[in-house]
């Protein structure tokens, strides 16, 4: 058993309890999303005692080097004395450039940054709401070398932060943000193996961001991109994709919908069952799944069934109750 402390006070932290855990339990609210380490909302400081190493996984060498550390993920073997982020110390400001329909029911939102903002094509960053300090994960669509980060952001049903950027957020505003986090970027080690991108919705984002970043990079193997709706209305920048792939050779785009007719050149069904009847030997692919978490699963299951091994199969890790949103 350890002793936290925080603002004042003592909690006994059980033997393999997690920091954020343990203060739940005892009705202390420290900001959280995503619960498994992915998107740094819980990030604490420790003033005194040692922070498992583990607890400081993906945070910049120069907060670890503060003591920095995720209270969802962490289970500390020392007793701990324990203080709220510096907003400063993590925190970039940005300013919204412009926003604009890509359906019914998806903004793209276009910032610009006060100082340089580094991060990889498909990683995703959170965004926090002026008014309450309501955070937000978003997949950046853009390229880091793009003077604006791009994200596409769908509005949920009773969705707190997505209603405010649909009906409040004006262009000129300022929000800021903190990040970035998440390992589905492309990689150039091997230009000649086959990629394979899957997104659901706006699931398509980080996709969009990473396969013009291999393009970029020289990809020289296969391509093949599905993007998948319920519906053909659900869909976007349909011929934005059909252009990239009539412009690189080794590029293939397939809408998809599960119901109603597809677009032309558009697969119908399962998604998954596309997919795989499409490609139904996945040996030495290297994949990206990004969208609704059921379905990313099942992809992951079938491309590993398909012959993918685990270590090339790369998707987006954070996720969110649709009233969430």
């Amino acid at each position: 058993m350890s002793i936290l402390t925080f603002e004042g006070k003592t909690y006994e932290c059980k033997a393999g309890e997690r920091v954020l855990d343990c203060l739940m339990r005892h009705n202390v609210m420290l900001p959280s999303s995503c619960r498994s380490g992915v998107c740094h909302t819980c990030m604490v400081r420790a003033t005194t005692g040692t922070v498992p190493e583990a607890a400081q996984k993906g945070i910049k060498d120069t907060l670890r080097a503060q003591n920095y550390f995720l209270a969802c993920v962490c289970e500390p073997e020392d007793d701990l004395e324990i203080s709220m982020v510096d907003s400063a110390a993590v925190r970039q400001r940005a300013t919204l450039v412009s926003k604009n329909l890509l359906n019914e029911s998806v903004m793209r939102l276009r910032f610009s940054c006060e100082t340089p903002f580094e991060y990889r094509a498909g990683q995703f960053i959170n965004l926090v709401r002026p008014t309450d300090e309501l955070i937000r994960s978003y997949s950046l669509a853009s390229l880091p070398d793009e003077s604006e980060l791009e994200f596409h952001i769908k509005r949920v049903p009773e969705g707190r932060m997505s209603n405010w950027v649909f009906d409040d957020l004006e262009e000129g505003k300022d929000l800021e943000f903190f990040g970035p986090s998440g390992d589905c970027f492309y990689l150039p080690a091997d230009p000649d193996a086959g990629l394979l991108l899957v997104g659901t919705g706006t699931g398509l984002a980080p996709l969009y961001g990473i396969v013009r970043d291999a393009l970029a990079q020289g990809h020289r193997g296969p391509i093949r991109f599905f993007h998948a709706s319920l519906a053909t209305p659900g869909l976007y920048m349909i011929d934005v994709m059909r252009e990239m792939a009539s412009e690189n050779d080794n590029m293939d785009y397939t809408p998809c919908v599960l119901h109603g007719d597809p677009p032309e050149g558009g697969k119908q069904g399962n998604v998954i069952d596309v997919v795989r009847d499409e490609m139904p030997d996945m040996a030495g692919w290297r994949i990206y799944l990004c969208g609704d978490p059921p379905i990313v699963d099942g992809l992951k299951r079938m491309c590993f069934m398909s012959g993918a091994k685990m270590q090339d199969i790369h998707s987006d890790p954070f996720v969110f109750a649709p009233q969430e949103g």
